[in-house]
């Protein structure tokens, strides 16, 4: 049987094979930040972080680990 694997987490994995730069799903920074994936997006929005679009979907995003990080450095 074939195990399930959670679509933006299979994006995730194929942008970071092929990127020089990582990237992390909103549900994965949120969690960092200790914020859930609504307030997340949110936080995104008032601080203009850089979102990677991913293709065919016009809602889904995945953010830079980097940027990120340098916000959890700050705080």
């Amino acid at each position: 049987m074939q195990e399930f694997e959670d679509w933006n987490q299979k994006v995730k994995k194929t942008f970071n094979a092929t990127s020089n730069e990582a990237v992390l799903t909103v549900t994965e920074a949120g969690n960092y930040l200790g914020l859930t994936k609504d307030q997340m997006k949110v936080y995104v929005e008032k601080n203009k972080l850089n979102k990677v679009p991913i293709m065919r979907s016009t809602h889904r995003y995945l953010l830079l680990k980097s940027e990120i990080e340098q916000i959890m450095k700050k705080a």
